[in-house]
């Protein structure tokens, strides 16, 4: 019996496969995992019901709170960003494809298989962390493979008796997990197009948030949030309470045109609440507590780090690297954050932390701790040599 691991999600493109492994394929038995990151409880039970119905052997795997203590939590210490949005979709692929492949070695599977297009991001995730793990077995990828347009699909889907959500007029597609919630397809696809508020589920418009702000206290201890509003609670309860708190408010919504990595720029809608919130609030600390050299180099390691973790190349050595000077980095950043959440904004209004690099007494204009008149010689030399260029274009 030919045994194959599908990483299911229950959408369009997965739920596809299973039939198409079994005809065009020669599998006989398919494995399908669904990994809970966050995701919709009804999204997940939806999966589980397809799954079985469709004929295979059903595993549901809850790693929400892996998900953010070894996902998220990093991508806060390291701001991760890329291209101006909180990298959210792509840090919950590794760990999908890593108890996708637990399942794959534990039941002596013979293949791999995915749903990603040819033209997508997932792709290279699913498959760079198979390959790191089981090398040795084959990954099949129907839509890729064939060739296929989101139209067959949903044709090849009707004919098989798959059951789906989209239709040809309403073909949106969508991501979630608990840093953020992706949408894309159909008219969305067009730069030009403007995205009715049908699409939104995790963020209030400007017409329907409050019309005063709402005010929330962050409290990081070496980078990682520990408390909203001085209660302390979980880190998978933190990330929900602030994607409500900060979606009320119209935090975290994103239209970019993004970069893949094979180089097509595309479209993206993205409902990030939370992370737009925690970053905001983690980069504030961070200013605060660094020099200004460490301030610029950390922006150049974060960029980095985004880029490593946007391509799926979690496992890379240089990520591990740069985790190495994120972490040191770290080590300060505690303190509290206040955030004023109001109409979409989320502006940092006030901060403290014990190691602070910040003196009132030298800083204020009503002090003479720092003495002003000791600075003339100083502002002489300033630019010295860039004054010494431009004496000798004068003279020529």
């Amino acid at each position: 019996m030919k045994k194959i691991v599908l990483s299911y999600s229950g959408g369009l493109d997965t739920s596809v496969c299973i039939p198409m492994v079994k005809e065009f394929y020669g599998f006989d038995h398919v494995i399908t995992v669904t990994v809970d990151v966050g995701q919709p409880e009804s999204d997940i039970k939806e999966a589980e019901e397809k799954a079985r119905a469709l004929g295979t052997e059903h595993y549901t795997i809850d790693a929400k709170s892996e998900f953010v203590t070894d996902y998220i939590f990093p991508a806060v210490k390291a701001n991760g960003d890329y291209q101006g949005y909180p990298i959210s979709t792509s840090i919950a692929r590794p760990l999908i494809a890593l108890k996708a492949a637990d399942i794959a070695l534990e039941k002596g599977a013979d293949a791999f298989c995915h749903g990603c297009t040819g033209k997508g991001n997932d792709q290279f995730r699913f498959e760079y962390v198979w390959r790191v793990i089981a090398p040795d077995l084959p990954i099949i990828a129907p839509m890729r493979e064939r060739n296929l347009t989101r139209t067959e699909e949903i044709e090849y889907a009707r004919q098989h008796g798959v059951p789906i959500g989209q239709t040809v007029e309403k073909i949106w597609s969508i991501d979630e997990n608990l840093w953020g919630r992706s949408i894309e397809g159909g008219k969305l696809e067009d730069p030009g197009f403007v995205p009715p508020e049908e699409i939104f589920q995790w963020t209030k418009g400007p017409n329907d948030s409050p019309n005063e702000p709402t005010m929330v206290e962050i409290e990081f201890e070496n980078g990682v949030p520990v408390s909203v509003d001085g209660q302390k609670m979980s880190p998978v309860s933190l990330i929900q309470r602030l994607n409500d708190l900060a979606g009320a408010n119209g935090v975290g919504r994103i239209d970019i045109m993004e970069d893949r990595i094979l180089g097509l720029k595309v479209r993206e809608n993205y409902e990030c609440p939370a992370a737009v919130t925690l970053l905001t609030a983690h980069r504030s600390l961070e200013g605060l507590v660094t020099t200004r050299s460490e301030r610029a180099f950390k922006a150049v390691v974060d960029q980095e780090w985004g880029r490593l973790a946007y391509e799926g190349l979690w496992f890379d050595p240089l990520k591990e690297d740069l985790e190495a000077f994120i972490e040191r980095i770290q080590e300060r950043v505690t303190g509290t954050v206040k955030v004023q959440l109001f109409k979409g904004s989320a502006k940092v209004v006030a901060r403290t932390s014990p190691y602070a690099l910040y003196s009132e007494e030298l800083a204020s204009f009503d002090s003479k701790a720092f003495d002003q008149s000791e600075m003339g010689g100083t502002v002489k030399v300033h630019g010295l040599q860039s004054r010494m260029y431009w004496m000798l274009k004068r003279d020529k």
